[in-house]
Protein backbone atom coordinates (compact mmCIF):
# COMPACT_ATOMS: atom_id res chain seq x y z
CA UNK A 1 0.00 0.00 0.00
CA UNK A 2 1.41 3.58 -0.71
CA UNK A 3 2.88 5.42 2.23
CA UNK A 4 1.41 8.67 3.21
CA UNK A 5 2.53 11.82 5.20
CA UNK A 6 -0.37 14.06 6.41
CA UNK A 7 -0.01 17.19 8.09
CA UNK A 8 -3.06 18.08 10.68
CA UNK A 9 -3.43 21.61 12.51
CA UNK A 10 -6.32 23.53 14.73
CA UNK A 11 -6.32 27.16 16.18
CA UNK A 12 -10.44 26.85 16.95
CA UNK A 13 -12.11 25.12 20.00
CA UNK A 14 -10.57 22.04 21.63
CA UNK A 15 -7.55 22.04 19.16
CA UNK A 16 -6.00 19.03 20.94
CA UNK A 17 -9.31 17.23 20.58
CA UNK A 18 -10.01 17.91 16.71
CA UNK A 19 -6.70 16.88 15.86
CA UNK A 20 -7.00 13.94 17.95
CA UNK A 21 -10.39 13.03 15.90
CA UNK A 22 -9.46 13.62 12.86
CA UNK A 23 -7.43 10.53 12.83
CA UNK A 24 -9.84 8.52 13.94
CA UNK A 25 -12.34 9.39 11.71
CA UNK A 26 -9.62 9.13 9.09
CA UNK A 27 -9.07 5.52 9.99
CA UNK A 28 -13.04 4.49 9.92
CA UNK A 29 -12.53 6.03 6.22
CA UNK A 30 -9.09 3.74 4.92
CA UNK A 31 -6.44 5.56 6.39
CA UNK A 32 -4.43 3.74 8.88
CA UNK A 33 -1.81 5.50 10.95
CA UNK A 34 1.06 3.66 11.79
CA UNK A 35 3.62 6.66 13.30
CA UNK A 36 2.04 10.26 15.13
CA UNK A 37 4.03 12.87 15.73
CA UNK A 38 4.34 14.78 19.06
CA UNK A 39 1.34 17.72 19.26
CA UNK A 40 3.02 21.14 18.73
CA UNK A 41 2.11 24.41 19.54
CA UNK A 42 2.82 26.57 16.25
CA UNK A 43 2.48 30.30 16.13
CA UNK A 44 0.54 31.57 12.76
CA UNK A 45 2.62 32.54 10.23
CA UNK A 46 -0.74 34.15 8.35
CA UNK A 47 -0.61 37.63 8.69
CA UNK A 48 -4.40 37.40 9.75
CA UNK A 49 -4.57 37.99 13.90
CA UNK A 50 -5.43 34.88 15.74
CA UNK A 51 -4.42 32.05 18.05
CA UNK A 52 -1.66 29.70 18.17
CA UNK A 53 -2.11 25.96 16.08
CA UNK A 54 -1.77 22.67 17.47
CA UNK A 55 -0.24 20.91 14.60
CA UNK A 56 0.66 17.45 14.29
CA UNK A 57 1.69 14.78 11.09
CA UNK A 58 0.79 11.08 10.71
CA UNK A 59 2.59 8.57 8.60
CA UNK A 60 0.39 5.58 7.18
CA UNK A 61 -0.96 3.83 4.35
CA UNK A 62 -4.22 3.20 2.09
CA UNK A 63 -5.83 1.85 -0.18
CA UNK A 64 -7.29 4.80 -1.45
CA UNK A 65 -6.05 6.72 -4.78
CA UNK A 66 -4.75 10.12 -3.79
CA UNK A 67 -8.26 11.85 -5.00
CA UNK A 68 -10.05 9.97 -2.56
CA UNK A 69 -8.09 10.63 0.31
CA UNK A 70 -8.34 14.03 -0.69
CA UNK A 71 -12.06 13.59 -0.48
CA UNK A 72 -12.25 12.04 2.88
CA UNK A 73 -9.72 14.23 4.41
CA UNK A 74 -12.02 17.62 3.50
CA UNK A 75 -14.85 15.47 4.93
CA UNK A 76 -13.32 14.77 8.07
CA UNK A 77 -12.20 18.76 7.84
CA UNK A 78 -16.08 19.52 6.94
CA UNK A 79 -17.14 17.15 10.05
CA UNK A 80 -15.33 18.95 12.81
CA UNK A 81 -16.58 21.91 12.11
CA UNK A 82 -14.16 23.10 9.63
CA UNK A 83 -15.73 26.68 7.82
CA UNK A 84 -13.63 27.87 4.78
CA UNK A 85 -14.91 31.46 4.78
CA UNK A 86 -11.63 33.29 5.04
CA UNK A 87 -7.91 32.18 2.97
CA UNK A 88 -5.61 31.14 6.31
CA UNK A 89 -7.91 32.27 8.82
CA UNK A 90 -8.91 30.45 11.72
CA UNK A 91 -10.00 27.02 11.59
CA UNK A 92 -10.78 23.74 13.55
CA UNK A 93 -9.76 21.56 11.48
CA UNK A 94 -6.66 21.55 8.94
CA UNK A 95 -5.49 18.62 6.94
CA UNK A 96 -2.69 18.51 4.14
CA UNK A 97 -1.94 15.44 2.54
CA UNK A 98 1.97 16.39 1.98
CA UNK A 99 3.27 13.26 0.03
CA UNK A 100 1.66 9.97 -1.14
CA UNK A 101 4.46 7.32 -1.79
CA UNK A 102 6.18 9.18 -4.73
CA UNK A 103 3.43 10.68 -6.39
CA UNK A 104 4.43 13.94 -8.38
CA UNK A 105 0.88 15.76 -9.59
CA UNK A 106 -0.10 19.04 -10.26
CA UNK A 107 -3.83 19.53 -10.80
CA UNK A 108 -6.67 22.03 -10.28
CA UNK A 109 -7.92 19.59 -7.63
CA UNK A 110 -4.43 18.17 -6.29
CA UNK A 111 -0.66 19.42 -5.89
CA UNK A 112 1.94 16.54 -4.22
CA UNK A 113 3.57 16.80 -2.67
CA UNK A 114 2.76 19.73 -0.59
CA UNK A 115 4.10 22.59 -2.67
CA UNK A 116 5.47 24.62 0.71
CA UNK A 117 6.00 22.12 2.90
CA UNK A 118 9.64 22.43 3.06
CA UNK A 119 9.09 26.19 4.02
CA UNK A 120 7.03 25.54 7.05
CA UNK A 121 8.67 24.84 10.47
CA UNK A 122 5.13 23.74 11.40
CA UNK A 123 5.42 20.70 9.12
CA UNK A 124 8.78 19.59 9.20
CA UNK A 125 8.79 19.86 13.16
CA UNK A 126 6.00 16.90 13.38
CA UNK A 127 7.36 15.42 9.84
CA UNK A 128 10.53 14.81 12.31
CA UNK A 129 8.91 12.66 14.44
CA UNK A 130 7.24 10.77 11.85
CA UNK A 131 9.76 10.05 8.55
CA UNK A 132 13.51 12.32 9.27
CA UNK A 133 14.53 9.48 6.83
CA UNK A 134 12.24 9.95 4.10
CA UNK A 135 12.85 12.16 1.01
CA UNK A 136 11.18 15.04 -0.30
CA UNK A 137 10.04 13.09 -3.59
CA UNK A 138 11.02 16.33 -5.93
CA UNK A 139 13.80 17.70 -3.63
CA UNK A 140 15.66 14.60 -3.16
CA UNK A 141 16.57 16.00 0.88
CA UNK A 142 15.33 14.36 3.61
CA UNK A 143 12.86 15.94 6.26
CA UNK A 144 15.78 16.09 8.62
CA UNK A 145 17.99 17.91 6.16
CA UNK A 146 15.32 20.19 5.45
CA UNK A 147 13.99 21.08 8.54
CA UNK A 148 18.03 21.97 9.75
CA UNK A 149 17.97 24.59 6.28
CA UNK A 150 14.09 25.86 6.26
CA UNK A 151 14.42 29.57 6.49
CA UNK A 152 11.28 29.92 8.48
CA UNK A 153 11.89 31.18 12.11
CA UNK A 154 8.25 30.45 13.58
CA UNK A 155 8.23 29.08 16.62
CA UNK A 156 7.30 26.04 17.15
CA UNK A 157 7.05 23.85 20.69
CA UNK A 158 6.40 20.74 21.83
CA UNK A 159 3.00 20.84 23.20
CA UNK A 160 2.33 16.82 24.09
CA UNK A 161 4.03 13.59 23.41
CA UNK A 162 2.54 11.47 21.15
CA UNK A 163 1.52 9.28 23.50
CA UNK A 164 -0.41 11.92 25.20
CA UNK A 165 -2.52 12.84 23.21
CA UNK A 166 -6.20 13.09 24.06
Amino acid sequence: MPEVLLGLGSNVGDRERNVADAVVRLAQRGFLTQKRSALYLAEPVALLPQGWFVNAAVRGTTELEPEELLRVCLDVEHQLGRVRDRHHGPRTLDIDMLVYDAIVRDTPELVLPHPRMHERRFVLVPLGDVAPEMRHPTLGRTFAELLRDCPDRSQVQLHRPPEAWP
